[in-house]
């Protein structure tokens, strides 16, 4: 299922080497970085390594990750592909000037799990005697099956030459990434594999995590390590080689605690209705014009066990009756998979949902009235999956006279269900003639007045987490979940 986690990091992996930021690249802004690279120290030689988690995904233009252009002679790029077999991830090079011209690898399977982080590492050695060797594509550690065309013997990629490169579009047309990146790595002269930059998890030997790369060498002129742990300035290179990004279109609140080592859920561009579009790595829902409304699934559902807190920020309630909650699932009738039409709002097969004009709704009925919620009000979530209760509170105040600490008690609960028997995930739904909000699952993409953390030191919420409460993410859940 599309909302559970997976792929190179899940709940179960606890990494020694902690990734402590990354950066969102919107494509609905335009977000890109670029830099015009000096005199390589090998032209023929090279590593670039980059974690990220997609955003939107099968878009009708490629995605473009790493991307360097002279003219129509000379590019090169890494991209997910966006034509009709979307997301493929493809690598290539063209160099009227060498033989083969055209040289790189695309991937036979696609690559479409929002929900996870993923390891890509290239490398380019093309003086190396064995031509298979030449080129390679790592994902998660491991070579993909591919279509691979090998460079000739000493042949020049476009990369590590001394032009314009950019990181997260291409230069013409318009082609962005979308979703989050973290640690870009770009080596000049050296051809590191991809075990020295990643590794398999100890005690979950199918998870790849990232391993700490201090130690390799980073002299290469035109070596960079962007690890956006300034958010004032997101472009600048950690190397020593003072090879500093250029950015466009990114501001401070691009920083992001999502990490390969700390993954936190969004929302998901899979299990969506069409109605509803996605944007600022997914996390910011927006309905359109339609008469119809859409819904749209969390990429990591709850456990069974553990207490979770989360918020959502309402900006712009134009539409009808917005809202969102908690769909659970008994295991045997599975998630609702109708997002479109109306009767296909989630909470109206097993859940339960709080809407801005008035309504909270438990099993398709109205449960509770309430006041109709104002733009830039937080919305409170507090699920109690030992308990099985989910609570929901306004600006700090629960509805209901909810408790969610008070335990088997579960007072003032909006809907109980027998703890254990149930999963459960978070959905948003967005309403005629439009509506806008911001998820914040503990990684926000909106600056809040608190900042305030659990009991873990995770997450940063407008409002403390419940005691007991905390952020649902990869390391948190490993622990409680």
């Amino acid at each position: 299922m599309a909302f559970l986690i997976g792929g190179a990091n899940s709940a179960a992996a606890d990494a020694a080497y902690s990734i402590d930021n990354s950066c969102c690249f919107n494509a609905a802004d335009s977000a890109y970085m670029h830099r015009t690279l000096g005199t390589p120290t090998d032209v023929d030689k090279w590593t670039f390594s980059c974690w990220l988690k997609r955003g939107n995904v099968s878009t009708a233009g490629a995605m473009k990750i790493f991307n360097a252009y002279v003219d129509g002679n000379g590019y090169h790029f890494l991209a997910f592909a966006g034509n009709a077999a979307a997301d493929e991830l493809v690598h290539y090079d063209h160099n009227t000037s060498v033989t083969p011209a055209d040289i790189g690898e695309t991937t036979t399977g696609s690559y479409r799990d929002s929900s996870a982080w993923m390891h890509i590492v290239v490398i380019y050695d093309s003086d190396n005697a064995t031509a298979a060797n030449r080129s390679k594509l790592f994902v998660n550690g491991v070579e993909p099956a591919a279509n691979i065309t090998n460079p000739g013997d000493g042949a020049n990629s476009i990369i590590n030459t001394a032009i314009a490169h950019q990181l997260g579009a291409v230069q013409s047309p318009a082609q962005y990434f979308d979703g989050y990146m973290a640690e870009v790595i770009f080596f000049d002269g050296q051809a590191y594999d991809a075990d020295e930059l990643g590794e398999y998890n100890s005690d979950s030997p199918n998870i790849w995590q990232p391993k700490d790369p201090s130690n390799l060498t980073f002299s290469g002129t035109n070596t960079f390590w962007l690890d956006f742990e300034d958010s004032a300035d997101l472009g600048k290179d950690v190397s020593g080689q003072g090879n500093h990004f250029t950015e466009v279109n990114f501001a401070a609140t691009d920083q992001s605690d999502d990490t390969p080592t700390l993954n936190y859920p969004t929302l998901s561009p899979v299990v969506k209705g069409s109605y509803a579009t996605l944007s600022q790595g997914n996390l910011h829902l927006n309905g359109n014009t339609a008469s119809d409304s859409g819904a749209c699934y969390a990429t990591i559902a709850f456990p069974k066990s553990g207490k979770w807190y989360l918020e959502e920020k309402m900006t712009d309630q134009t539409g009808q009756f917005p809202e969102s909650g908690i769909q659970n699932d008994a295991e045997t009738s599975g998630f609702q998979t109708t997002l479109n039409a109306s009767g296909g709002i989630p909470h109206k097969t097993n859940g339960s949902s709080i809407n801005c004009s008035g309504n909270i709704n438990v099993d398709g009925s109205s449960a509770h009235s309430i006041d109709s919620i104002a733009d830039g009000a937080i919305k409170q979530f507090a699920i109690d999956m030992d308990n099985g209760a989910v609570y929901y509170g306004l600006n700090n105040t629960w509805y209901n006279s909810g408790d969610p600490e008070s335990g088997g008690s579960r007072t003032g609960a909006i809907d109980t269900w027998t703890a254990g028997t149930r999963l459960s995930t978070v959905y948003g739904t967005v309403a005629y003639n439009g509506s806008d909000s911001e998820t914040n699952f503990g990684a926000p993409r909106y600056a809040n007045s608190s900042d305030a953390a659990d009991a873990n030191g995770h997450g940063a919420f407008e409002y403390a987490p419940p005691s007991g409460y905390f952020a649902l993410n990869s390391k948190n859940i490993a622990e409680f979940g």
